[in-house]
C-alpha cells in the first residue's frame, strides 16, 4: 500500500502519520519558543486573550469546583464515620483538591472550552486564507495569533486552578458545617496541617503545564486547519481529545516526581 504522494509507507500509513504529526508538534513549539523571546511581545492581545480564557471558563469553573468539593466530602464521610474519623474529612478533601482535582477539574473543562475555542477560531481564520492576508501585510500572524494565546493560557489556567480549589473547599466547608457544625476556623486550620509547599507548588507546576499544552495543541490544530469548515471542525474536536490525553500523560509524570521528592 502506498500513501497518497505515492511513496510506500516505513511502517504503516496511519502510524507513519502519527510520528509526522509527533515531529510537526515539536517543531511547531519550537517555533512558539524562537518567536516567543524575538522581538517585542504583544502585551494588549495577551491580556485580551486572558480575559477571554478566563471569561469562558469562570462560571463553569465555580459550579464544577463547588459541587466537586461537596460531593467528594459527602461519598468520603460514611468511610471515614466507620473508623470514627470524620475529624480527618477536611484534611482529607484539602488534599484531594489541592493536590489532584482542582487541576484535573479546571484543566479538563478549559481543554473542552478553551481549546476547542482556539482551535476552532484558528481554523477559521486559516481556511478563510486571514492568515495569508496577515501575512500579505507584513503582520507576522504565529507570533500574533499563537504566541499570545499559549502565553495566555499558560498564565490563565494556573490562576483558575486556585480560584477552583479555592471554590471547591468552599463546597467541602459547606458539607462538613451542615453535618459536623465544624467552624470556618477549625475547618481552614484542619484542612491545611497536611498541605506542605511542595503540595502548593506541584499543583502550580500542573497549571502551567497544563495550560501550556491546552494552548499550544489548540494553536497548532487551529493555526494547521484544512479542508474548509470541515477542517474547522477536526481542529475543535481534535484540540480537546489530545490536550485532555496529553494532560493525563502529564498527570501521571508530574506526581511520579513529585512523589520523588515527598519521600
Amino acid at each position: 500500500m502506498t500513501t497518497p504522494t505515492g511513496r510506500k509507507p516505513v511502517f504503516t500509513k496511519n502510524l507513519d502519520f502519527a510520528f509526522l504529526s509527533v515531529y510537526n508538534g515539536f517543531t511547531f513549539m519550537g517555533k512558539f519558543f524562537r518567536e516567543a523571546f524575538k522581538g517585542r511581545m504583544e502585551v494588549q492581545e495577551i491580556i485580551k486573550q486572558c480575559y477571554a480564557i478566563g471569561n469562558k471558563s469562570l462560571v463553569l469553573i465555580s459550579l464544577t469546583g463547588f459541587i466537586t468539593g461537596m460531593v467528594f466530602t459527602k461519598q468520603s464521610r460514611p468511610s471515614l464515620a466507620e473508623f470514627g474519623a470524620t475529624s480527618w474529612l477536611p484534611s482529607l478533601v484539602s488534599i484531594a483538591v489541592i493536590r489532584a482535582l482542582a487541576a484535573l477539574v479546571t484543566a479538563l473543562i478549559s481543554a473542552g472550552k478553551v481549546g476547542s475555542s482556539i482551535g476552532a477560531e484558528l481554523g477559521s481564520m486559516r481556511v478563510t486564507e486571514q492568515i495569508d492576508a496577515m501575512e500579505v501585510s507584513a503582520i507576522n500572524p504565529f507570533k500574533y495569533l499563537v504566541v499570545t494565546r499559549v502565553v495566555a493560557a499558560t498564565i490563565t489556567i494556573p490562576v483558575l486552578m486556585s480560584y477552583c480549589g479555592m471554590v471547591g473547599l468552599m463546597g467541602a466547608y459547606l458539607n462538613v458545617a451542615l453535618n459536623e457544625g465544624t467552624s470556618l476556623q477549625t475547618f481552614i486550620q484542619k484542612a491545611f496541617e497536611q498541605i506542605t509547599f511542595l503540595d502548593i507548588g506541584t499543583s502550580l507546576v500542573k497549571g502551567i503545564a497544563y495550560g501550556f499544552t491546552i494552548g499550544i495543541v489548540g494553536c497548532y490544530q487551529g493555526y494547521n486547519a484544512k479542508k474548509g469548515t470541515e477542517g474547522v471542525g477536526r481542529a475543535a474536536n481534535s484540540s480537546v481529545v489530545i490536550s485532555m490525553f496529553l494532560i493525563f500523560i502529564e498527570e501521571v509524570i508530574i506526581v511520579q516526581i513529585s512523589n520523588y521528592f515527598r519521600v
